[in-house]
């Protein structure tokens, strides 16, 4: 019989993927998933770049799958709860860099081939109730933002933040524009992670992630010229 291996965020830490004491992480599971088996994910916010340790195989795959629908979410962002009111709808937030390790979206910029832009863009981005906000480039665009009429939502583009690094305290700085919401009480999230799933070792295949919904990652831009990190469909293998 193909073992199940459980995992449930409300769950306390130290399970062993049974289905009365399941794992709090998927990582945890990842680390000891073998072929045929699958990762059953009970619905709940998971904040982790989970890394699979092992492959499947053609005739006995690895499959991790939500138990509801789209409920069991993977996300590369940290709530923000540390924001100061610095001048009306304006707020700032400091973030150490130790948050982020060895890679801060926050300093990284989006670049690649066929990326042709004007403006200075970063792969960490804020967001407000799981709406991105805008990107700028000075404190003057975040006091006084100008409507940009050629977005896909002109309304929300007057949402605009920028981020700035504080050398001497090694922090990342992010004032943000929050036209009257109180970021503290809202859902306001950054990119914390490169990935969301993301096996490292090559060859880790015959993998199937199915019903989970998987967002935030801080990716860098990937045109069809560029090495690939991602997935197309709900099937990597």
């Amino acid at each position: 019989m193909t073992r199940t291996i459980y995992v449930n965020g409300a769950a306390r830490e130290h399970g062993d993927g049974s289905k009365e004491h399941p794992f709090s992480r998927i990582q945890d599971a990842a680390n000891v998933a073998m072929p045929g088996e699958e990762i059953l994910v009970l619905p709940g916010v998971y904040r982790e770049n989970v890394n699979p340790v092992n492959a499947g195989r053609p005739d006995a795959r690895i499959e991790y799958r939500a138990s509801e629908q789209g409920k069991a979410v993977i996300t590369g962002a940290e709530q923000v709860k540390n924001w100061v009111n610095i001048k009306d709808n304006v707020w700032q937030a400091r973030i150490p860099n130790g948050v982020f390790g060895s890679y801060n979206p926050y300093t990284t910029l989006v670049r690649g081939d066929w990326f042709i832009a004007t403006f200075i863009a970063h792969t960490g981005e804020v967001y407000l109730n799981d709406k991105a906000m805008y990107e700028v480039t000075d404190l003057e665009k975040v006091l006084n933002p100008v409507e940009d009429k050629l977005t896909w939502d002109p309304a929300f583009s007057l949402y605009t933040w920028l981020t700035e690094q504080d050398e001497e305290a090694n922090e990342t700085v992010l004032t943000a524009n929050f036209h009257g919401a109180d970021p503290n009480s809202e859902n306001v999230e950054i990119n914390v992670r490169e990935n969301c799933f993301y096996p490292v070792k090559e060859g880790t295949g015959y993998i199937t992630l199915s019903g989970f919904k998987v967002d935030k990652a801080a990716t860098q831009w990937a045109p069809p010229t560029a090495y690939q990190e991602g997935m197309i469909g709900p099937h990597w293998s």
